[in-house]
């Protein structure tokens, strides 16, 4: 049998429907500009105009490049409130093959540039926002998901370590699980109101192996093979950057080390971004699996729970090889 027939017998696809599929997207992507789209979309989610500011084109053109890749399925866009946020898509071995040859290609310092502001524009959105949050923190969380929702479901796929790093603490709840289980505990946080309330909470719990540390996740690459479990609760879709977080904390994990990470699935309540500081609704289970896969972590558990509010918990494992 031609090797042609096999193939289209194992996908199930007639070879006549496969040919005009891959031209569709050839022609998508033969084109520099939208080659270099792609690129920039490996890693991040961008609305439609932080990529005109990146790209410095006007809102019409860039949008015209984004339907072409869209209709090739080589992005997927998503809404968040008012705006279209678009990452790469699409699987195949050919597109494998165009997206691992992308990925080798730096951004030009121009771009780099642009794509550094506009990150550090979204962090210190967050970061103003967590700075005025103080009193206002457990009120408007919990009109989300409060702590008891996903604090003890974490807990009990907590693996036994000698160490554990905790991102974005909140009010220090969950150091209350990690101080008992573990030898040293690292509270990370970018916020120092934040941090401040996890330092009060582990004083009254006289919790006295955590160390308290401000910054971002820049930190676990100074830490690198630090950490048995690394628990990230609620904090993902505060950040300007999710996927570099998973880049980040790998580093930070030992050989065979957790990362747990219990988060929002994808919603369409945008009330949430004003009263929560939220900057993404939410995410899909595939985004973190990505996310994670990218990173070099392989999927581990999975809890998923819906709430009476309409919001959905999903609390993932994921390991170091």
């Amino acid at each position: 049998m031609p090797e042609s027939l096999q193939t289209a017998q194992l996908t199930d696809q007639p070879v006549g429907d496969e040919i005009p599929q891959l031209a569709a997207i050839l022609k998508a992507a033969g084109d520099p500009l939208r080659l270099e789209i792609l690129r920039l979309l490996s890693q991040d989610s961008y609305s439609v105009l932080e990529l005109c500011r990146i790209f410095e084109l006007r809102q019409p053109a860039l949008s015209h490049h984004l339907k072409v890749l869209a209709q090739a399925g080589l992005v997927s866009r998503r809404r968040e409130g008012n705006n279209l946020f678009y990452r790469r898509s699409g699987d195949g071995e050919a597109l494998r093959g165009l997206f691992a040859s992308l990925d080798r290609l730096p951004l030009s310092p121009a771009r780099a540039g642009a794509v550094a502001a506009i990150a550090r524009e979204r962090a210190e959105a967050s970061r103003r926002f967590f700075a005025d949050y103080g009193n206002r923190f457990r009120e408007q969380q919990e009109l989300i998901a409060g702590y008891e929702v996903y604090g003890p479901q974490v807990a009990q796929l907590l693996r036994p370590g000698e160490a554990a790093l905790e991102v974005g603490p909140g009010e220090g709840e969950f150091l209350a699980e990690l101080s008992p289980r573990y030898t040293r505990v690292t509270a990370l946080d970018l916020s120092d109101a934040m941090l401040e309330r996890a330092q009060q909470f582990a004083a009254e719990q006289v919790l006295g192996n955590i160390e308290f540390v401000c910054g971002d996740t820049r930190e676990a690459i100074a830490r690198p093979q630090s950490a048995d479990s690394i628990v990230v609760n609620m904090v993902l879709h505060h950040t300007p950057d999710p996927a570099q977080i998973f880049q980040d904390l790998v580093q930070a994990l030992k050989d065979g080390g957790q990362l747990l990470v219990a988060e929002l699935q994808e919603h369409n309540q945008d009330w949430a971004r004003e009263a929560c500081g939220d900057l993404w609704l939410g995410f899909a289970p595939e985004q973190l699996q990505a996310w994670a896969e990218e990173a070099g972590l392989k999927n581990g558990r999975s809890v998923y729970s819906a709430l009476r509010n309409g919001f959905q918990i999903q609390i993932r494992e994921f390991v170091k090889p």
